[in-house]
């Protein structure tokens, strides 16, 4: 067995470099199919950029020829687009405007509302509550007595002090002065001063002794007939009217107060035919409670006398109560009432005999000399009979004469 191993060696060497040699040639085969590969790769990837660049280069071509149509229509698109948005904007803007000026409107009509609200709500005055949580309704008022500036470059106390001059002058002059009306109790003065409307003291006096001779209570007069009444008071003109005031008065003082005149100006002046004037009268005169009568002789003397520069009744009733002390209202009537009748007169003032001449400002609107004022004097300042019937004592004691009935001449 080891004598064979090495005969054999030389041939597996032989066979071994055949299949070398073999393997070899094989190898550049092989060899060459590799390379073949290969080149194969490097044609494809230059296939796939050549396809690539076909591709890429023929879509810009197309883009760009878009693109500039594109750009050739879009400036008149654009353009168009810019008017209407210009249009768009400029409505936005004005109705941006708009709306803030109606704010604007309407926040100042808030303002102003506001405003006025605070304002009535700083005015208007507080209402009285009671305990029970009702709401106190406040009685209508008298007329207020306000200090007003005096007329004219007058102080108000210089003519504070002016005014009491002259009703004091008046006082020396008239200390007789009473109301004009006779009467005997509070219906008959009543009566009598609603008569005094439109007509003179001295005709409703000459008048009402027959109609209280026949009608000398509330009750009668309340029950008579209208026509009969009518006849009676034919004398002081409108005559039918004033029947229908004091028979109605009747009736309300026998229905409300049981047949007796109220001593409340709240309650005289719901009755029928009365007025604050009215009722003043009756309040100082049978009742000895103030008040200013403002009848039409008054109403022309504090003018004149530039105590005031009001119109209305009511506002020249507190204008001149303000300046004197609320004792001194009934009295002061009085005493203007008389010089009106006597001296002082709508037309003719006796400017020449006036008592009071230095101190009042229309000084010279009549006549100024004395001889010729004196004739202008009237009842018993020029010697002739007063108006009342009945006048007082003191009357008759300063030299005045009765007036005389009706129909005695």
């Amino acid at each position: 067995m080891p004598g064979k191993a090495p005969a054999k060696r030389p041939a597996q060497k032989a066979a071994a470099k055949k299949t070398s040699a073999t393997a070899k040639k094989a190898a550049p085969a092989k060899t060459a199919a590799k390379k073949t590969s290969a080149a194969a790769k490097k044609a494809a990837p230059a296939k796939t950029a050549a396809k690539k660049t076909a591709v890429g280069k023929a879509p810009p071509a197309e883009t760009a020829a878009k693109k500039t149509a594109a750009r050739k229509t879009a400036p008149a698109k654009t353009a168009a687009e810019k008017t209407v948005t210009k249009k768009t904007a400029a409505k936005k803007a004005a109705a941006s405007k708009a709306a803030a000026t109606k704010t604007t409107a309407t926040k100042t009509t808030a303002t102003k509302a506001a405003v006025k609200k605070a304002a009535v709500r700083k005015t208007a005055p507080p209402k009285a509550v009671a305990e029970n949580g009702t709401v106190a309704v406040r009685k209508a008022a008298p007329a207020k007595t306000v200090a007003k500036k005096p007329p004219g470059n007058e102080s108000r106390a210089a003519l504070v002090r002016r005014a009491r001059r002259i009703n004091r002058e008046l006082a020396e002059v008239y200390p007789y002065a009473h109301p004009e009306l006779d009467f005997e109790n509070p219906f008959q003065l009543i009566v009598a001063t609603v008569l005094s409307a439109q007509t003179t003291d001295l005709r409703v006096n000459q008048t009402t002794p027959a109609l209280f001779a026949r009608y000398p209570t509330p009750e009668d007069l309340a029950a008579a007939n209208p026509e009969e009444v009518e006849e009676i008071l034919r004398p002081t003109g409108f005559f039918r009217a004033k029947t229908k005031s004091v028979i109605g008065l009747s009736k309300a003082l026998v229905e409300q107060f049981g047949g007796e005149v109220p001593g409340r100006l709240e309650d005289l002046v719901k009755l029928p035919g009365v007025g604050r004037k009215t009722a003043f009268v009756v309040l100082g005169n049978a009742f000895g409670r103030p008040g200013i009568t403002v009848d039409t002789h008054f109403q022309r003397l504090v003018r004149r006398w530039q105590w005031t520069d009001e119109t209305e009744p009511d506002k020249i009733e507190a204008a001149v109560g303000a300046l004197f002390p609320k004792s001194e209202w009934t009295m002061l009537s009085h005493h203007v009432i008389f010089h009106g009748r006597r001296i002082c007169h709508a037309r003719k003032p006796a400017c020449g005999a006036c008592p009071i001449a230095p101190l009042c400002p229309a000084y010279g609107e009549g006549e100024t000399d004395p001889e010729k004022a004196k004739k202008l004097l009237k009842y018993e300042k020029g010697g002739f009979p007063g108006q009342r019937l009945k006048p007082p004592q003191a009357y008759l004691d300063a030299g005045g004469i009765p007036a005389p009935p009706l129909g005695a001449g």
